[in-house]
């Protein structure tokens, strides 16, 4: 079973000139030549309650996944110069994705650094956004 060390994360999304930045503290370890990231998503449901999604991102060489179970089910996966399948699965609502990377960059020393990437989201093959994103780790003392 691996270590797991807790760390803090932050998630900087830029769509349509528009940047969000989130904060996470989760945990991050390596197994089988991977690094592996878990955090959880919290926020308000349609019906007013809290709902709870767990994240977790896979980071290989020349790829980085993301997985999100609970609340919102969804597999997104991005490669530089690859147009992959996934899909986004919610209470009211259910359709396969694709996404289309142009760029992915990883400066990782050790389970801390930061993921970069630059992609198109296509919902049933029409281009649903595009978006730069910023994956910082840090673990935590």
């Amino acid at each position: 079973m691996p270590d797991h060390t807790p760390a803090f994360i932050t998630l900087t999304s830029l769509q349509d000139g528009t940047e969000t930045v989130q904060s996470y503290r989760g945990q991050v370890f390596s197994a089988g030549g991977a690094i592996y990231l878990k955090y959880e998503e919290r926020g308000q449901g349609p019906t007013g309650g809290e709902e709870v999604t767990r994240a977790t991102v896979k980071i290989t060489p020349g790829e980085l996944k993301l997985i999100r179970h609970g609340t919102v089910e969804s597999s997104q996966t991005f490669q530089a110069g690859r147009r992959l399948p996934g899909y986004y699965r919610a209470a009211y609502t259910s359709f396969n994705l694709s996404t289309e990377t142009h760029s992915l960059t990883l400066d990782l020393d050790g389970l801390s650094g930061t993921a970069k990437w630059k992609y198109d989201l296509y919902v049933f093959d029409e281009l649903a956004g595009q978006f730069d994103i910023s994956l910082h780790i840090q673990e935590e003392a």
